[in-house]
């Protein structure tokens, strides 16, 4: 991400931090499209915090690749077992699930900034606790810096906020960037 990017991503969680008076701590993937927001913060005087926990799914031999790269039989496979399969040898979307549903660093008011697919791997076990999603169930990715909050207890629904309304004790997401 480029820098100026990030830092308007950082002002943009500045502003919204100080409107809802939340604690100026931050909860980064380790990425640099993410832990450059958190960097930024950290110059003006923000906590911020690296977690592993918030990574995108590893998509092994996949990554970086553009979808047309990939061949069409490992798209299908993928697909057929959407969530125990390890797409280009990485991560399960199973494991996704269960490392976004087992985070629970930011403390209410939390602030994170994490990835396309964390964010709707927490959404879905939010929502859907008992169940394991299909290909055809997946939701879209958040846009660029769309902001979801979730309240803090596991089990509680994630809602996409469309305006500045924050729930009872949230913890805000932002997606900087999209695979």
């Amino acid at each position: 991400m480029p820098a100026r990017r990030a830092k308007r991503l950082a002002r943009r969680i500045q502003a919204h931090a100080r409107r809802h008076r939340l604690p100026h701590e931050i909860w980064t993937s380790p990425l640099r499209r993410c832990a450059d927001v958190g960097r930024w913060l950290r110059r003006w005087g923000w906590r911020h915090h690296q977690d592993a926990a918030l990574l995108e799914l590893d998509f092994g031999d996949w990554d970086g690749r553009p979808w047309s790269d990939i061949p069409k039989a490992a798209m299908d496979a993928w697909v057929a077992d959407f969530a125990g399969s390890h797409p280009g040898g990485g991560e399960s979307l199973q494991m996704l699930l269960a490392r976004a549903s087992g985070w629970h660093g930011a403390k209410a008011g939390g602030m994170v900034v994490s990835h396309g697919g964390w964010m709707l791997a927490r959404r879905w076990v939010s929502e859907h606790p008992d169940r394991t999603p299909a290909a055809c169930e997946w939701p879209s990715p958040p846009r660029y810096a769309e902001r979801w909050t979730f309240d803090t207890t596991p089990a509680a629904s994630t809602q996409r906020d469309a305006g500045n309304n924050v729930a009872n004790n949230p913890t805000n997401i932002l997606g900087p960037t999209q695979r």
